[in-house]
């Protein structure tokens, strides 16, 4: 199903990993839109979408290729972290899941699942509350922020060596991407930072693009990237299984705890934008 609200179609996607498209065509997709990815000799990219005669924009950053299918009305959200040059760069790869986009970023932000889906890593019994934290749109950048998030995590990174109280600020950048700075066991007052940007497929299916921004010269960059892939491997198999499979918008459709503070942020800004692509108010 094609993509027809503009809060959608008017945003920026990532859609591959710069490094890894190869000079000729390859296939993509995005919102529902077959595309093709064209690389010259020279490293020049264009991409098509079916059924338009020219070009969709696009744009490099963060080490992704970027297009849209629309007008965005701004440019690509700063990191402004990315730019700083002791941070270790570590794209993970592309995860494909039978799940709404929108499903992925709401799970990104859930803490109450550590200990039970990433147990003995980012969460473990009996510490499973979740404490209180601050929640806001902010209207002057148009983004979702949790600050103050806090939760004890046996092996916080793959660094880590004893458990610690991990202090987390989670951001909503746009519908489909999402980041977090987490504690940093090599700094005292940096933090690391992990992106997630998705690109939705279909309303049902999507890809997953996390990388990380790190403060670590030890660990090995394979053993960084197999660290996080084992952790979101183990959300895809909850994420797969969760039903409704598009992120449900009608109240009390859902039961919110206290917990869910983050979520119920997310999908009220969602419906003041009028995303309704991979959720349960599209039209069919």
């Amino acid at each position: 199903m094609v993509a027809t609200d503009k809060a959608s179609l008017d945003q920026w996607y990532v859609i591959e990993t710069e490094a890894v498209i190869p000079i000729g065509t390859m296939s993509n997709r995005l919102l529902g839109v077959d595309l093709k990815v064209i690389r010259s000799d020279d490293g020049t990219i264009i991409v098509h979408a079916e059924r338009r005669d020219e070009p969709l924009p696009t744009k490099t950053r963060f080490g992704f290729l970027w297009t849209t299918l629309g007008t965005p009305e701004r440019d690509i959200f700063p990191v402004p972290e990315t730019d700083e040059p002791d941070r270790r760069y570590v794209p993970c790869g592309a995860v494909s899941v039978r799940a709404s986009g929108l499903r992925i970023v709401e799970n990104f932000l859930d803490m109450a699942h550590f200990p039970f889906v990433h147990t003995d890593i980012l969460g473990a019994e009996p510490n499973t509350e979740v404490l209180h934290y601050n929640v806001e749109i902010r209207r002057d950048v148009d983004e979702v922020w949790a600050t103050n998030c806090q939760f004890f995590q046996p092996q916080a990174a793959l660094s880590a060596t004893d458990g610690l109280m991990t202090q987390y600020i989670y951001r909503v950048m746009t519908p489909f991407t999402t980041l977090l700075y987490k504690t940093c066991p090599n700094s005292s007052n940096r933090w690391d930072v992990i992106c997630l940007f998705v690109q939705p497929l279909d309303p049902d299916r999507c890809r997953a693009h996390p990388v990380m921004y790190l403060i670590d010269d030890v660990s090995a960059t394979t053993e960084l990237i197999h660290f996080q892939q084992l952790i979101f491997l183990q959300d895809r198999i909850i994420l797969e299984n969760q039903r409704p499979v598009l992120l449900p918008m009608e109240p009390r459709r859902e039961i919110p705890t206290r917990a869910d503070a983050s979520s119920i942020a997310y999908r009220r800004w969602l419906k003041e934008k009028g995303v309704t692509y991979g959720t349960s108010l599209q039209v069919v």
